[in-house]
């Protein structure tokens, strides 16, 4: 491996916009790999940049650390993924999107529809929830397309 294709920590952070820890901790849960200098100094494939995108972007859409380190564990750790390894984890996660997205926008029309009736109460609105049937499934947001109803993600 030439050392021109290996990055300190530092530079990862500067180009990646991940802070250290957050470096040592996805190293630590297998999501990315380094190589250490003699010194003990961590060293990063140029390639782990492309890992980090790929985490960054799985994450804003909601995937948890788990299912990004096992679609991580398809991609070839000793060279850059190519577009077609990248097409192929992407499909994976295609129709989740989809579905997320048809979720957001009925959620963005019936707040419209809701805001628009101006009672703002699930309790007594005639349109949304007459009678207060919703609260027969119990508690929550019921109302709210089952996409949207996911326990949100924490960690990383």
């Amino acid at each position: 491996m030439d050392s021109n294709d290996l990055l300190t920590i530092g530079e990862v952070v500067d180009r990646s916009g991940f802070p250290h820890s957050a470096l040592r901790y996805y190293e630590r849960e297998g999501l990315i790999s380094a190589t250490r200098t003699s010194g003990g100094q961590r060293r990063y494939r140029r390639s782990q940049l492309r890992r980090l995108a790929f985490v960054r972007a799985a994450r804003s859409i909601g995937i948890g650390l788990d299912e990004v380190r096992t679609a991580l564990q398809g991609l070839p750790d000793e060279r850059t993924p190519t577009k077609a390894d990248w097409g192929r984890l992407s499909k994976t996660w295609r129709a989740r999107l989809d579905e997320q997205v048809e979720a957001l926008v009925a959620l963005r029309d019936g707040l419209d529809g809701c805001i628009g009736c101006g009672c703002l109460s699930m309790t007594k609105c005639r349109l949304i929830n007459p009678g207060d049937v919703v609260a027969a499934e119990g508690d929550g947001a019921r109302a709210l397309p089952a996409a949207l109803r996911r326990p949100p993600v924490h960690g990383r």
